[in-house]
């Protein structure tokens, strides 16, 4: 996991994110084992605590399982209920201002389907 910070956002939330956007990428997929506490407060030099708090996060949010003595796994359905869940966040928080910009500028369907898409950054 990458180490960079934003200062506008706990870390913990941070790390919650990130294994959320592994999961909805396809890097972690159902009954994989999420990296260990140690390896990512190390690798991302945070406290353990840090970490085990963004895991219990997922750990109530029933997208993970703790399997004791084991590790933490990624549960059955956790991509579709994310995908659902942040289909609907989508929609209600971003969609409404980017359509709302999309009048305002007067752009078209046509217009927006010229528009290629940009490479991803790495």
């Amino acid at each position: 996991m990458d180490s960079e910070w934003d200062d506008g956002q706990p870390i913990y939330r941070q790390i919650r994110d990130r294994v959320v956007a592994m999961i909805l990428d396809g890097l972690l997929s159902e009954g994989d084992p999420l990296p260990s506490v140690r390896n990512v407060a190390t690798g991302s030099r945070v406290n353990p605590l840090t970490v085990l708090k963004a895991y219990q996060q997922l750990v109530d949010e029933q997208l993970v399982e703790k399997r004791r003595g084991v590790g933490m796994f990624i549960n059955a359905g956790a991509r579709e209920l994310l995908l659902r869940a942040e289909r609907q966040r989508f929609l209600t928080d971003q969609w409404p201002e980017i359509r709302a910009t999309i009048q305002r500028l007067g752009l078209t369907q046509d217009l927006l389907g010229a528009v290629p898409p940009r490479p991803a950054e790495d």
